[in-house]
């Protein structure tokens, strides 16, 4: 995907409202009511070992998502996200409800929203996004929860962040994950870190350290995220860890190349690691490419094609990339704005 919006995004003015991870859109500014319908088709072809997993090769519809966003009054805005390709219950298939509001420097916000954890690759809307390491498509990244925001400078913000566990379940609901994450934009240096403690189970916790890093120089970008993962009773730095880098090149607006690398390794002695599983040691490495032949202010379509290749162990048997498994994707994604209410001055 195209680069979202960090957790609290970055705007020159004292009182900007807040928006949230995972965000392709503009900052409401007058609208009442903002309709956006987002789609996108890939067809797909799967090898693990040079054989075809007909299972997951073919014609697939990945996304169909609806959002809409709005200004209740100067200050008070709103944002609803909602998945209609996920065939789960209505609140699991939303992925963020919540209620923003600003003033000064402050944001505040409460409802389902994107769980604070930094790294660019995880920053992004899913539906922009193609080969992903091991801990990006396992991780549950929307829950519950109330925010706040402080803008210590034009570059830089901090914001925190308690919700529902991501590891909350029906058998125990009553746990919960603590963010805190800094957001900064310096020159051709973008940052989003954070430190998070999760909950797995009652009393127990699991923590990250999350440092997601931007460098734009002209038409180059690389972004190289870094996250460690430690509970009790192990080795603190290395033994559970995530390297996510993209290196991007875009020769003009219409034109998207680059070539990702991913490697997720645990090598820890607990089992407090839900999302990437003790026993793991996976490669990914793999390039595409983006062309947009329509880019208007308030409709967009994408073109995309990728290949990737892991190699390792993956202890997680559901997902796609295992060992000498090969992943090819082409499709297509449009955006489309399809109602603006204004505000009446």
């Amino acid at each position: 995907m195209m680069v979202g919006l960090s957790a609290f995004a970055l705007y020159a003015s004292d009182a900007a409202p807040a928006s949230r991870s995972q965000d392709n859109s503009k900052p409401v500014e007058s609208e009442i009511l903002r309709l956006d319908v987002e789609a996108r088709l890939d067809y797909q072809w799967v090898t693990n070992d040079g054989h075809t997993d007909d299972s997951r090769s073919g014609f697939e519809g990945k996304y169909l998502v609806m959002r809409i966003d709005g200004m209740i009054m100067p200050g008070l805005t709103y944002s609803w996200r909602q998945r209609f390709n996920k065939n789960t219950s209505l609140f699991e298939a939303t992925d963020w409800v919540y209620l923003d509001y600003a003033v000064n420097r402050w944001n505040f916000q409460a409802g389902k929203e994107v769980v604070a954890i930094g790294g660019y690759e995880y920053d992004r809307a899913p539906i922009d996004l193609y080969g992903c390491s091991v801990f990006w498509n396992n991780i549950p990244c929307y829950a519950f929860g109330v925010a706040a925001g402080y803008g210590i400078s034009e570059n830089d913000r901090l914001s925190f962040q308690v919700t529902e566990s991501p590891f909350a379940n029906s058998g125990c609901r009553n746990i919960y994950g603590y963010n805190l994450m800094w957001n900064g934009r310096h020159g051709i240096f973008e940052s989003i870190y954070s430190v998070n403690m999760m909950e797995y189970a009652k009393g127990h916790f699991i923590n990250y350290i999350a440092l997601g890093n931007k460098f734009t120089v002209d038409k180059l970008r690389l972004e190289l995220d870094f996250m460690n993962r430690a509970s009790s009773h192990q080795q603190f730095l290395f033994k559970d860890c995530s390297l996510m880098a993209e290196l991007s090149y875009s020769p003009s607006d219409k034109w998207r190349i680059y070539g990702k690398y991913t490697y997720d390794v645990n090598k820890a002695s607990t089992e407090a690691d839900l999302v990437v599983r003790a026993g793991t040691e996976l490669n990914m490495a793999g390039a595409g490419l983006e062309f947009f032949p329509l880019m208007k202010e308030r409709h967009r379509l994408r073109l995309h094609a990728g290949c990737y290749y892991s190699w390792g162990h993956n202890a997680n048997p559901a997902n796609t990339m295992q060992d000498k498994t090969m992943y090819a994707t082409a499709g297509l994604t449009w955006d489309m704005n399809l109602l603006n209410i204004k505000r009446k001055n």
